[in-house]
């Protein structure tokens, strides 16, 4: 069994903004009665303006941050992800609107490959929540592509109405979850207090509706948790895909994330949950040290999006597993050989293609789900393997 590494050191900068953060996370705890949910902790530890881990201005991706995307590996993801927004812009017309675009390189190769294509949307829309991340994102795109910039537009909250693409790599892993764990035969809430001059867990019964979600799954399951089982459930998922139904009057949502099935999610092996923090490259289960400058995440059940999307009038287009998905979006068109091109970049980028897509890297791990709303299209995307039917 591999033993993971020790986590790097804080810097002073860090351990004092980190402070500063668990500092207003206790004043909640006390204001709250001592006690907090794990999904208050996760929004505040993510979330809260101007401390949170994506509401500051630290370094998150990349080599010199926390954890590296699909697309800061290799313009690949985002040139095959260009081709299939092509795809459903040539039916609805209308915009492309990203969410969280991270340092907007996904946004600048999406760009660039339409661009190439002569298939731009008339805007594209990003809705960032970090200013920090906006500015280098503009940045970014005024540095690769200035006589677009007219067409780029950032918001603050989904536009009322909006027709074409929506597309998000790795966001619904950072939707707050809520934790649970079974004691007996009892649903437990896993939450957040304060102990002995630090954050600590601490468990209470569920209330109404999270031992309601955690019943309905064994129901789904057909089966009940063994005790001490423990996992997440994403409570404000629902609403969120709602949200996203509510504003698309047509189009195709995409979501690029690493999950599973509801059946595989919660499988009685996994019964320590799937909840995960990365720091500098590294990763770990303690999401109460080192509050503010590392990220925290979850799997997301797949299966829990379908089920949004269709209470919110939308439908599954497609599901897979991101190797599949590049592959029926052309990534071999963008590996042939160019007659002006170098073997090393020809051999970078075939190293690139294999990080994306071999099943012991990202090929397997992240999943690509498509919900559509009055598009009816053959996503091709999810023309070489359609894993819908494990949902």
């Amino acid at each position: 069994m591999s033993v993971p590494l020790p986590l790097p050191a804080l810097s002073p900068e860090e351990a004092a903004h980190s402070e500063r953060l668990v500092q207003r996370i206790r004043d909640v705890i006390e204001s709250s009665g001592g006690w907090i949910s794990f999904e208050r902790f996760m929004e505040m530890a993510l979330y809260e303006p101007g401390l949170g881990y994506y509401s500051a201005g630290a370094t998150k991706l990349g080599e010199a941050g926390d954890f590296v995307t699909a697309p800061e590996i290799s313009p690949l993801f985002s040139r095959c992800l260009a081709n299939q927004c092509s795809q459903v812009l040539d039916v609805t017309g209308g915009h492309i609107l990203e969410l969280g675009a991270g340092s907007g390189v996904m946004a600048a190769d999406v760009l660039g490959e339409l661009d190439r294509q002569q298939k731009l949307p008339e805007r594209y829309f990003i809705l960032e929540v970090s200013a920090d991340l906006r500015e280098r994102q503009r940045a970014l795109l005024q540095q690769r592509f200035p006589h677009l910039m007219d067409r780029i537009e950032w918001l603050d909250r989904l536009p009322e109405e909006f027709r074409g693409v929506l597309i998000a790599n790795e966001v619904l892993d950072a939707l707050p979850i809520q934790r649970f764990r079974i004691r007996g035969m009892k649903v437990n809430q896993l939450g957040v207090t304060w102990e002995l001059g630090r954050l600590d867990w601490s468990e209470v019964h569920a209330d109404s509706a999270l031992e309601a979600a955690v019943r309905e799954i064994e129901s789904n399951l057909g089966e009940s948790f063994a005790d001490g089982y423990t996992s997440e459930i994403n409570q404000r998922l629902q609403p969120w895909i709602a949200g996203i139904a509510a504003s698309m009057q047509q189009g195709v949502a995409l979501f690029i994330d690493y999950g599973l099935p509801r059946r595989q999610y919660y499988a009685a092996s996994r019964r320590e949950g799937t909840m995960l923090c990365h720091f500098r490259h590294r990763f770990h289960d303690d999401p109460l040290i080192n509050v503010g400058v590392q990220d925290i995440g979850a799997w997301v059940d797949f299966t829990a999006v379908a089920e949004a999307a269709t209470a919110a009038g939308m439908h599954v287009a497609g599901y897979t597993t991101q190797a599949h998905f590049l592959i029926g979006n052309g990534i071999e068109q963008f590996l042939a050989p160019k007659d002006d091109e170098e073997l090393a970049s020809r051999l970078q980028m075939a190293r690139q293609a294999m990080l994306l897509t071999l099943p012991g890297e990202m090929g397997e791990r992240f999943k690509v789900i498509g919900l559509a709303k009055g598009v009816e299209l053959p996503l091709r995307g999810f023309s070489v393997r359609d894993l819908a039917a494990t949902l």
